[in-house]
């Protein structure tokens, strides 16, 4: 608000990743007055796989053709470099894409939908009782410039440093650092990789690596518990030297901190409501976040223009506490059973690995899932084997507190803020150094 500027807008939204911008096309196209804010200028880059899977080509909005740059039919499995197996499918498993080209095509939609766009702006707070707040309808958005903007509804989609997930007082379960290189190749070595990805069991519990080819360029990244960011970059040199790609120059070379919340961890706070990273609504096992972001983001769109007509606090309340409910409902479901598939996989990384490479209804089930026609809570519930085998395994786990076991890589009583994380200084600083080129081993077909 500059002045005498009293305008308050029904809802804005903080962010425009995807699930920022899913929440602003939600809204605006239910014909509300609708604003989007975003820090940085559009397009830019996020650290970030860019797999598309099933679950998120659902939740585009209607006529949005995807920026595909590589459509996967087969995935190689490793475990930290050896016994590789491939996997094959004649239908494709999942898209890869830029993030951004995906993430400025999807704010365009929602431009297109109404919602209102502002680049270049920083939020530090919102505030819901004070001078700035006129009455108890409204919420104060106070930009780094000391602008403020009125809102009805407020949704936090500012990532996974989110100040407005402070706000809310997003309760942490889970942090891991991951590390990525955006690595140039000749036409000879992309042809190799063309529709096939690898997907590396890490040597730390919990760790794996990728490669995903997107035309001439391949994008390797590899993740971890944060806590461990030197065992990480070292995980990351040898996983490219061990790929042959030590000699190619990387354009980009990134970092960045993935947070899981609790069970327990709130969504929101009077008028606002959090989404996607956020809220730290992300898979907890392979750490995949899109299709999170674009359903909670969906979700929280529908229920914001729901929490802007609340006339008074009760109903506020009400309508963030259905919003509530329809994300544990779905994504809550589905994070309750990666946590479980994360300890597992942390304490038996082999058993996972002989299992997908080598049981086919273990792989048709990773397929299944990575297409969209079946989710893993929805697979734990509906088949009983699959069931039988997590409840025995989960006998020699404890996953009983927050997500993964015991609150890994989160200090106690930590909470979403923005912060100065000592792997962050890491992720950033990383480099890909040039070591020995060894040949990459021969994948076998696995039939």
């Amino acid at each position: 608000m500059n002045g005498e500027n009293t305008e308050v807008w029904d809802v804005v939204v903080v962010g425009a990743g995807p699930g920022g911008a899913s929440a602003a096309y939600a809204a605006a196209v239910a014909g509300r007055r609708v604003l989007l804010l975003e820090k940085s200028e559009l397009p830019r880059y996020k650290t970030c796989g860019g797999g598309i899977i099933g679950p998120s080509r659902d939740c585009l909005p209607p006529g949005f053709e995807l920026p595909l740059q590589d459509r996967v039919h087969a995935v190689t499995f490793s475990l930290d470099g050896r016994f590789a197996r491939t996997r094959r499918s004649r239908k494709m498993l999942f898209g890869l894409i830029n993030r951004p080209e995906f993430d400025a095509q999807l704010v365009e939609h929602a431009q297109k939908a109404g919602a209102e766009l502002r680049t270049g702006v920083t939020v530090t707070r919102v505030e819901q009782h004070g001078p700035a707040v006129p009455d108890r309808r409204t919420v104060a958005v106070v930009l780094a410039d000391g602008e403020t903007v009125l809102a009805r509804a407020v949704v936090g989609a500012d990532g996974s440093a989110s100040r407005i997930g402070a706000h809310v007082g997003v309760k942490l379960g889970q942090v891991d650092l991951g590390l990525e290189a955006e690595i140039p190749v000749p036409p000879s070595v992309a042809e190799d990789w063309k529709g096939r990805v690898l997907i590396d069991w890490g040597p730390m519990p919990g760790s794996y690596g990728w490669v995903f080819p997107k035309g001439d360029t391949l994008t390797v990244g590899v993740i971890s518990a944060r806590g461990e960011g030197a065992a990480t970059k070292r995980y990351m040199e040898d996983f490219v030297a061990r790929l042959g790609l030590s000699g190619f120059e990387p354009t980009i070379s990134s970092g960045h901190l993935t947070r899981c919340r609790t069970d327990d961890s709130p969504l929101s706070r009077g008028r606002v409501l959090v989404c996607g990273d956020a809220a730290g609504l992300l898979e907890p096992w392979t750490r995949e976040g899109i299709s999170y972001a674009l359903r909670s983001g969906r979700l929280a769109g529908e229920w914001a223009v729901r929490v802007a007509e609340a006339n008074d606090a009760v109903d506020a309340r009400r309508q963030a506490l259905n919003y509530a409910f329809a994300i544990k409902a779905g994504l809550g479901v589905e994070m309750a059973v990666g946590r479980r598939m994360l300890a597992v996989f942390e304490r038996r990384p082999g058993l996972l690995h002989a299992t997908l490479t080598g049981l086919r209804p273990a792989w048709n089930a990773f397929a299944d899932i990575t297409r969209g026609s079946a989710t893993l809570g929805g697979m734990v519930r509906s088949n009983g084997m699959a069931r039988r085998a997590l409840e025995i395994l989960d006998k020699r786990m404890d996953t009983s507190s927050g997500v993964g076991p015991a609150g890994r890589g989160v200090g106690k009583g930590e909470r979403s803020a923005p912060e100065a994380d000592e792997n962050a200084d890491v992720a950033a600083d990383v480099k890909v150094e040039a070591s020995a080129k060894p040949e990459a081993p021969e994948a076998p077909e696995v039939v």
